[in-house]
């Protein structure tokens, strides 16, 4: 860490991302090489929005995608299989698009690309009109993996090939995970041209939220 000798916030930075995250010597390595205590939190290192997108669209991708999601209105609070998650979710789309934002339409779960002889599913699958975009979801009930990237990369890769209109931009690929940690996501996304995002999901509304939530419900029926 010689190489932040000067700087006391660098290195407090990266000691307590070591003890907090668990970060093995080479995961520590990489992350004083990419400097990432100079990235946080202004730079969203959980997509690759800026390297494989047009500059105005990956600034509208940003403001659109969140980094993470709450699915408090599931109703549960315990980890869910992933095609229960998935089915509580179509259940209740309408609530999923107000989370996800404005602009989404939705075009199925499960949705089959055939090619080569193969058949593909993507888990959800909208459209985003205001980026005029394919948008594939992919849940996962674990916490980030790099491997899921190169998955959501062959999806971009067919819907792209199969399914992107002549009028829209490239297709967007989300994966959903339990929990990420961000410079394991930046260096998974390292090389990948397609634009993949990856966010966290809560399964219950944060306490914060929650007691938010009631006073303001409080307050309505004093009124």
């Amino acid at each position: 860490m010689s190489k932040f000798d000067d700087n006391d916030e660098a290195i407090e930075y990266y000691a307590c991302k070591y003890q907090e995250k668990g970060w093995s010597r080479d995961l520590l390595i990489n992350a004083v090489k990419l400097e990432m205590h100079k990235h946080q939190p202004e730079t969203n290192v959980s997509n690759n929005f800026a390297v494989a997108l047009p500059e105005a669209q990956a600034a509208y991708a940003n403001e659109v995608f969140k980094d993470s999601y709450c699915m408090g209105f599931l109703g549960v609070t315990e980890p869910l299989l992933e095609l229960e998650l998935e089915r509580r979710l179509v259940e209740k789309i309408r609530q999923f698009l107000l989370e996800l934002g404005q602009g989404f339409t939705y075009i199925g779960n499960q949705h089959v690309l055939s090619y080569n002889g193969k058949d593909y599913k993507v888990d959800m699958l909208f459209f985003h009109r205001g980026l005029r975009s394919l948008v594939a979801v992919d849940l996962k009930i674990s916490e980030f993996m790099p491997e899921y990237i190169g998955k959501m990369n062959l999806y971009l890769s067919l819907l792209d090939r199969l399914e992107r209109g002549k009028d829209e931009n490239p297709s967007i690929g989300i994966i959903l995970c339990a929990e990420k940690d961000n410079v394991e996501v930046e260096l998974a996304l390292e090389g990948f041209t397609k634009p993949i995002g990856v966010a966290e999901y809560k399964l219950i509304v944060p306490q914060k939220e929650l007691k938010q939530l009631i006073t303001e419900e409080k307050t309505l029926i004093k009124k």
